[in-house]
């Protein structure tokens, strides 16, 4: 590295290391740079102002815990050669170089059924052009494709070290300390048995707190009945913007962002036209919220209302039911909307929304977390554990929305 030591000073885990030349390479690609401007948390400032933090720096923290992780597992005697290493952690480092402005809020707008990790794999085959197969080993690991299946569990499963990174990093800039998680322990803890990652049997009492901390953060933070409604509410926004667009009526917007109003990109598009990624390597929560700016002055009702409200915090009145809403409670609703802003039914729906939210903290199909005992026989946390209730864990929480403008 030019015999230059490249440090950063990241405010959760204190000076992170670059350990290579090609890391700082990636890192310095315009692709993972762009990172710098979009806020990890979307719109979940709204609810914990000091959740700026963004993607970038849950990149880099990611890349630092898997570093960390790769050392431990060396010193306990399995083979990592120095190429699988910089392939696993250029994996860790673009795995969210997919994601647009305010996290999943443009996978359900204006471009449809297209999810950040297909855009992902996009972006890091286009490095890899560029850097001549320097990904290929990433592209391995990160597809799930390299012989040594142990190192794609580090990328992605129920121990990642994404998970270990968001986790620290979003209780630390909530302010929410119930989510604080003990990663140095965990990392420490991490064992290999039959090309799997597990952990050993001193640390279960360090997962049972990680899967117990995740459960209070997504309920807490990530669906928060506040985050949940602003994020319809941009969704929302952004789906009427595209709508108008559609129908010819002028709407202000970036040249990065009038590209996927005006067009129906597919996932296709993302694999096969260059121009698409570009437009895409462009675009970031600054174009979103420049846009809101002059959108409050738009002469469509429901789009200069929308604009204005976010703008102005002016946020929906949410309501949480663990039954569906009943048809005439929404019915009042949008007659009300539509009352006050002298606009139709169908049009105050944009301001009047209903849907649920769900989730289940432990997927005993998907990916277990196997506990290593010194004997060397491996068990499910399931059962490992006399602590966590697993199948309360495991159970899948659903309950119903409703979210409308306070008019």
């Amino acid at each position: 590295m030019n015999n230059k030591r490249k440090i950063i000073n990241d405010p959760v885990f204190g000076f992170i290391n670059i350990p290579s030349e090609f890391i700082y390479q990636l890192i310095q690609h315009p692709f993972f740079q762009r990172l710098n401007r979009i806020k990890q948390l979307g719109l979940a400032s709204f609810v914990y102002p000091g959740a700026q933090h963004t993607r970038f720096q849950h990149s880099l923290g990611a890349m630092h815990l898997t570093y960390e992780a790769i050392a431990i597992l060396r010193s306990k005697g399995h083979e990592i050669t120095q190429e699988e290493a910089n392939g696993v952690l250029g994996a860790i480092l673009l795995h969210d170089v997919g994601h647009g402005p305010f996290s999943h809020v443009l996978e359900y707008t204006i471009v449809k059924n297209i999810h950040h990790e297909d855009i992902s794999l996009c972006m890091m085959k286009k490095i890899n052009e560029e850097m001549d197969g320097q990904l290929d080993i990433s592209l391995a690991i990160f597809n799930d494709e390299y012989p040594k299946r142990f190192l794609h569990q580090l990328i992605s499963g129920q121990l990642d070290m994404d998970r270990l990174d968001y986790l620290r990093r979003d209780s630390f800039f909530t302010g929410v300390t119930e989510g604080n998680i003990g990663s140095a322990r965990i990392i420490k803890m991490l064992n290999v048995k039959n090309d799997k990652l597990v952990v050993d049997a001193k640390g279960i009492y360090s997962i049972e707190n990680f899967l117990t901390a995740r459960r209070l953060m997504y309920w807490q933070v990530y669906l928060h009945k506040t985050a949940v409604s602003s994020e319809k509410m941009l969704m929302n926004t952004l789906v009427r913007a595209k709508e108008l667009v559609e129908k010819g009526i002028k709407v202000f917007a970036s040249p990065a962002l009038s590209y996927f109003l005006e067009n129906k990109v597919t996932n296709e598009d993302f694999r096969k036209d260059k121009k698409v990624l570009n437009y895409f390597s462009l675009l970031d929560d600054t174009d979103i919220w420049s846009a809101l700016k002059v959108w409050i002055n738009h002469e469509d009702k429901v789009l200069s209302t929308l604009s204005n409200f976010l703008i102005h915090r002016k946020l929906f009145k949410i309501e949480i039911s663990s039954q569906p809403f009943e048809k005439e409670v929404i019915q009042g609703h949008l007659s009300r909307v539509a009352e006050k802003l002298a606009i139709s039914e169908k049009e105050a729906a944009y301001l009047v929304h209903t849907d649920t939210i769900s989730t289940n903290m432990y997927n005993r199909e998907d990916d277990r977390i196997g506990i290593l005992y010194n004997d060397g026989n491996v068990k499910d946390i399931a059962e490992a554990s006399d602590m966590l209730n697993i199948s309360l864990l495991a159970k899948k929480v659903k309950k119903y929305y409703l979210c409308y403008a306070r008019i």
